[in-house]
């Protein structure tokens, strides 16, 4: 009897442990919670409306959003700054609520802890990077270096903290190519066609009456060095696009009609390429068009001409702005885009006027008819160009 007791507790015994050993092994290797973020991570969210649900933001892969979302663990008494290029309208959501709005370009340093609403709990928040009708920059975010108060008369040693690498444009290495090709073109067309090549890029001869020019207003427009220097000034002027109004502002309008990829930018700058080739080339069947209803079709050629010299000659100029923006874009923003914005309306402005000046020697601009004609011309076209590519916001 006391047997049959024994060996019946030891069973009740054995059970007991064996059911127990799954509970212990599952609460010793139960995975443990993610470590929360204390600041800024390159990785970024971006929401998939197919499965209405936040997704890892794959610059080669996903196309780029006006929208961008990030976990972060923020207590209200801990301060977290940040700092980031921002142009206008670009806002800042906590838990979807609006805490920031920038009202003009610039770079900005902000707090999140002292952004959170009113009776927000430590931990985390979801934060939110918004741009109407543009991509944020998400290379400019970044945590900000903490500052340390000095004591009165205590010296503070200079925090040394950890810095990322920081990352240039992309494609960057896609533009100095680019600017490699502009360069060996330009020059070997500048030694093997000379004559040619002085006629256009002369600088002396660009607002006087000089042999060159009068040269080249009587030679024919579309010989083969010509078009050659159209399609380099297509590049030079399609790389400014790309690189600055894409990545500062945008260009709204073309990202409409042509949605390109932004990791594509050899696809955008070649497609850039033919639009702007397309506008220089196609002009001519434009001012043929309006010459016929005003009856001014012996102006037409030298026009056209006038154009397409002045267009080259300060093209010419659109590989320096493009070296400026490789050197400075990240340090300067602003100056960048006011002295992109600059030349392209320089280049716009100026040839108007050097076409206008042209026109005026061969027949008076106080011609009312001769001066609708301009402004049909030229004048209205330039003023849709500069909203276009300069005002676009």
């Amino acid at each position: 009897m006391v047997r049959s007791s024994w060996r019946f507790w030891g069973w009740v015994l054995g059970l007991l442990f064996l059911s127990l050993r799954p509970a212990a092994y599952a609460a010793e290797y139960r995975p443990l919670p993610p470590a929360p973020r204390a600041g800024l991570t390159p990785d970024w969210l971006i929401f998939d409306k197919s499965r209405n649900r936040l997704v890892l933001y794959l610059p080669d892969y996903h196309p780029p959003a006006h929208a961008y979302y990030q976990w972060l663990s923020i207590r209200p008494n801990k301060p977290l700054r940040i700092s980031f290029t921002a142009r206008e309208k670009l806002s800042l959501f906590l838990d979807n609520r609006l805490v920031f709005s920038a009202r003009t370009p610039a770079s900005y340093t902000v707090d999140l802890a002292a952004l959170l609403p009113t009776g927000s709990q430590a931990g985390s928040h979801l934060l939110c990077v918004w741009q109407p009708e543009a991509i944020p920059n998400l290379t400019s975010f970044a945590n900000a270096v903490p500052l340390v108060k000095a004591k009165s008369g205590v010296a503070v040693a200079p925090i040394l903290t950890a810095q990322p690498r920081p990352r240039g444009h992309q494609g960057q290495n896609v533009f100095v190519g680019f600017l490699l090709l502009l360069g060996l073109c330009y020059g070997g067309l500048r030694a093997t066609y000379q004559p040619g090549f002085a006629r256009i890029y002369q600088l002396e001869g660009l607002w006087g009456k000089g042999a060159a020019e009068q040269d080249f207003l009587v030679k024919p427009t579309l010989t083969w060095l010509n078009l050659v220097l159209v399609l380099l000034f297509s590049l030079s002027f399609a790389l400014l696009l790309v690189a600055i109004h894409t990545n500062i502002q945008s260009i709204v309008i073309l990202r409409r009609l042509f949605d390109v990829a932004e990791s594509a930018i050899v696809v955008r700058v070649l497609l850039y390429t033919a639009l702007v080739a397309g506008f220089v080339l196609g002009k001519y069947l434009f001012l043929e068009l309006m010459g016929y209803i005003f009856d001014v079709t012996e102006l037409v050629t030298i026009q056209y001409r006038e154009f397409i010299r002045t267009s080259l000659f300060m093209g010419l100029f659109l590989p320096v702005v493009m070296l400026l923006y490789l050197g400075l874009n990240q340090r300067l923003p602003e100056t960048v885009l006011w002295v992109s914005n600059g030349v392209v309306s320089l280049l716009l402005i100026g040839t108007v006027l050097r076409v206008g000046r042209t026109l005026n020697r061969k027949a008076s601009l106080l011609n009312l008819h001769l001066f609708s004609y301009l402004c049909a011309t030229e004048v209205i076209p330039l003023i849709i160009l500069l909203k276009l590519i300069v005002f676009t916001y």
